[in-house]
């Protein structure tokens, strides 16, 4: 029987998982085990874990935040705050650990865009966080001006203020003063790991990786530089952007007034090309999809960047000697947020968990369904516009066909994400590797093998966003030889194999066309 996400992180932090080294088998005590420090900065949460080289977790703690939603489709965070739940969870995660990490790694929500005052670090306005839309109506004028396939030809992206670039420009724009500071190289711009590693170093690194910067909208990532063209379409000026380094890379040393030792900071990645790092999918053609706040699948392609048909977007998975990896890349706004929206929104259950037995308990939806557009939609629509919608309600309509809906619209977008990768690779995906904080219910996992069609495999470890950034560093500070000898680490868990018939399968999948049809005719 599969066990609950919790049940599996107490098992994990307490040691007691010896099966986590996948074929290397030999070393499970290692009382010498390099540990790896990874900073994972989300949505949500900052949280601090420390590995040993096997990836079992040593020590770990987590600190939540303020969400801030000033106008309808505005999320913001406070930078300050951000810096300070993650000092505290690194501080705590060390102490708890014992002793100094090898290297650091981090990784954090991509596209959230933070401006700062290069002498006092302060920052100038707060954070713009990746699901906010506010730039919406500047994307459709640069589309309509016929900017899009410029756009996307250089960077894999599509106009949309999920991105950074216009999010930089609205600060710029609209903070007092700002634009000729930052024309006077008074300001610096970056996504959270930027931030990071700024505040971590006493301000003495000013850098990002190449993840992520292949998500501003202002990085080409053919040339794998910043883009003058595109630097001038938003109008941000050069002065402010980060030094973009490899995924492995010396990022600096923290300060010892922050941490109160000097340790590398040596591997840094997007948390979904983290997680693509940590859930070793290392060959062209293996995908991971990850269930959090949103959901985010990524197809490993090699060397290959290929441009989709299907709007998914081609993005680096992880660049290692100068040489990128590419991938393609779907995005659902509200996984996990839609479960969220059942606790905060509805008050129908009181914790996240609930959903798995409500869910459960009923045969099906009873003809349900949920669309989940709370911030927009995402692949393959891409539709800022669209809002939340249910169909199907009736007298009989209770908390448990909403709990099993909110989950099932999970599967049911991740089918749509694999139909579109199918697609623009030529070639079906026979397993689907999850994580994040949904993997626990066992019931979602095996809708989503019967959903999607595909075997579901869960890791035994499964904080692989944060182990794939420990992984990053690892590799740096020279703890692992290469991406083989990382993939030996990993080992599944747990496999769901596809078991709906698939007339069943089939009817679900045209109600939700109908459903997400019927949601874009009627966008906000």
């Amino acid at each position: 029987m599969p066990r609950s996400y919790a049940a599996l992180c107490a098992r994990t932090i307490a040691g007691m998982d010896k099966r986590v080294t996948g074929r290397n088998t030999g070393d499970h005590d290692m009382p010498d085990s390099p540990l790896l420090l990874a900073i994972d900065q989300g949505t949500t949460s900052s949280r601090a874990i420390v590995f040993d080289a096997r990836g079992a977790i040593r020590a770990a703690a987590q600190r939540e935040f303020t969400q801030h939603y000033p106008a309808g489709g505005w999320v913001e965070h406070d930078p300050e705050e951000l810096w300070s739940a993650t000092l505290a969870v690194t501080r705590e995660a060390l102490a708890v650990a014992g002793g100094a990490a090898a290297a650091i790694g981090i990784t954090n929500q991509r596209e959230t865009t933070v401006v700062w005052d290069r002498a006092s670090g302060a920052p100038i306005h707060r954070a713009i966080v990746w699901q906010d839309r506010r730039t919406a109506e500047r994307c459709r004028e640069l589309r309509e001006a016929g900017h899009e396939p410029m756009v996307s030809g250089k960077t894999g992206l599509l106009l949309d203020p999920y991105f950074s670039a216009t999010k930089l420009a609205w600060i710029l724009d609209h903070i007092d003063g700002a634009r000729e500071r930052a024309a006077a190289g008074e300001l610096a711009f970056g996504t959270i790991d930027t931030f990071l590693i700024w505040r971590l170093t006493g301000g003495a690194v000013h850098a990002t990786d190449a993840t992520n910067a292949s998500r501003t909208m202002l990085f080409d990532i053919h040339a794998q530089r910043w883009d003058d063209t595109l630097l001038q379409l938003f109008d941000v000026p050069h002065s402010v952007l980060p030094e973009v380094l490899d995924s492995a890379a010396d990022f600096g040393t923290t300060s010892v007034d922050v941490l109160g030792r000097a340790i590398p900071i040596a591997g840094v990645a997007g948390d979904q090309q983290a997680a693509t790092v940590g859930q070793a999918c290392f060959e062209p053609g293996m995908v991971k999809s990850t269930y959090g706040t949103g959901c985010f699948a990524v197809m490993n392609t090699g060397a290959e960047a290929i441009r989709s048909r299907h709007r998914l977007l081609t993005t680096v998975a992880w660049r290692l000697g100068g040489e990128p990896t590419f991938a393609l890349e779907g995005s659902i706004f509200a996984a996990g947020a839609a479960v969220q929206w059942l606790r905060d929104g509805l008050r129908i259950i009181d914790h996240a968990p609930e959903t798995e037995a409500l869910a459960a308990g009923l045969p099906d939806s009873g003809g349900v369904y949920l669309v989940p557009a709370f911030t927009g939609l995402g692949t393959p629509h891409w539709d800022p516009d669209a809002r939340g919608a249910i169909y199907g309600l009736t007298r009989d309509t209770g908390p448990a066909h909403l709990a099993r809906a909110a989950l099932e619209s999970v599967c049911l977008q991740t089918r749509d994400l694999m139909a579109a990768m199918e697609a623009d690779c030529g070639a079906a995906i026979d397993r689907l590797r999850v994580d994040g904080g949904m993997v626990g219910n066992a019931w979602l996992l095996q809708a989503l093998a019967d959903i999607v069609d595909v075997a579901v495999e869960r890791p035994r470890v499964i904080e692989t966003t944060a182990l794939g950034a420990a992984w990053l560093a690892g590799l740096q500070a020279g703890v692992f030889r290469s991406l083989d000898d990382i993939g030996e680490r990993w080992a599944r868990d747990a496999e769901f194999a596809p078991r709906m018939p698939d007339r069943e399968r089939a009817r679900l999948v045209r109600g939700w066309a109908s459903a997400v049809a019927r949601t874009l005719e009627h966008r906000g």
